[in-house]
């Protein structure tokens, strides 16, 4: 029953913005954080009417304003449920970043540049070329909603002419094989668990604390240049990590993938399922 979710939900009278945004804002809230999980049943109008002491029609606008969003379906004989949330799929072992991996399955992904500018290389950049490097932060958002935020450095070479604009709604990794003839095919990569801090939390529109995955790692060329070394912040309740784990053959290898890498992974996504939970509270 979530009929305790409204335990701590305050609706003021007295304040500009009408009840039935407040308590839409509420329900909203607690959808996005997953503390209602998809296809969770809601209180009746009846009871969150009693529950919060306002009009029926203060409920009624809630909620259609929620279904008119697709947060909430209502059906004659169930209520209203919290409606299933598309999760878009990455593939942590693949080159290709979060834009061409979500856009290959029709979906809209637009990108904000926050930041673009030559700077001193950080340490933890070391496998770049040269004492300097071109910074970027970026927000890319899927079908309207902030889902990853981005910092990115690439050599001198690779970053420098690069402009916002172009920047813009677009691959990183397209515009750097177009202007330079290079493949990329490679780098490291390693996946954690974390909790969005204030200013994570706002730039993806989430709450504090909320579970977000970080990939870090670097992107090669196909000679094994260092082209990019990067930090990426998806939010946890949109962006759901593939890893491509195959099944031993029991003589140590199987396609072409060794028994411990198999294993390496499948530790990987327990590790990380335990730390979501523990984060999500």
């Amino acid at each position: 029953m979530t009929s305790w979710l409204l335990d701590d939900v305050a609706l003021d009278s007295d304040v500009r913005e009408p009840l039935h945004i407040q308590l839409a804002a509420a329900l909203r809230d607690r959808i996005r954080d997953r503390r209602l999980q998809p296809g969770e049943t809601l209180p009746s109008d009846t009871e969150m009417q009693a529950r919060l002491g306002v009009s029926r029609s203060v409920v009624r606008q809630a909620m259609n304003s929620l279904v008119a969003e697709g947060a909430v379906a209502r059906s004659r004989g169930r209520g209203s449920v919290v409606a299933p949330r598309r999760q878009h799929h990455r593939l942590a072992h693949r080159a290709a970043g979060l834009s061409s991996q979500v856009a290959e399955s029709g979906v809209e992904v637009k990108t904000h540049v926050l930041a673009l500018e030559e700077s001193l290389k950080p340490a933890h950049a070391e496998g770049l070329e040269g004492d300097r490097s071109i910074y970027m932060e970026r927000v890319r958002s899927i079908e309207g909603l902030p889902a990853a935020y981005i910092r990115t450095w690439l050599p001198v070479r690779f970053g420098e002419g690069l402009t916002q604009a172009e920047l813009t709604d677009t691959s990183l990794h397209r515009i750097l094989e177009d202007r330079h003839g290079i493949a990329l095919t490679g780098g490291s990569r390693q996946v954690r668990a974390v909790s969005a801090d204030d200013e994570l939390a706002r730039l993806l529109s989430t709450r504090q604390g909320a579970p977000l995955l970080l990939l870090e790692g670097t992107t090669t060329a196909s000679d094994g240049t260092v082209v990019e070394v990067f930090c990426t912040w998806h939010r946890g309740d949109l962006i759901t990590f593939d890893l491509d784990v195959k099944e031993s053959d029991g003589v140590g290898e199987s396609e072409g993938v060794p028994r411990g890498e198999v294993l390496d992974a499948e530790r990987t996504a327990r590790h990380l399922a335990n730390q979501l939970r523990r984060i999500a509270g």
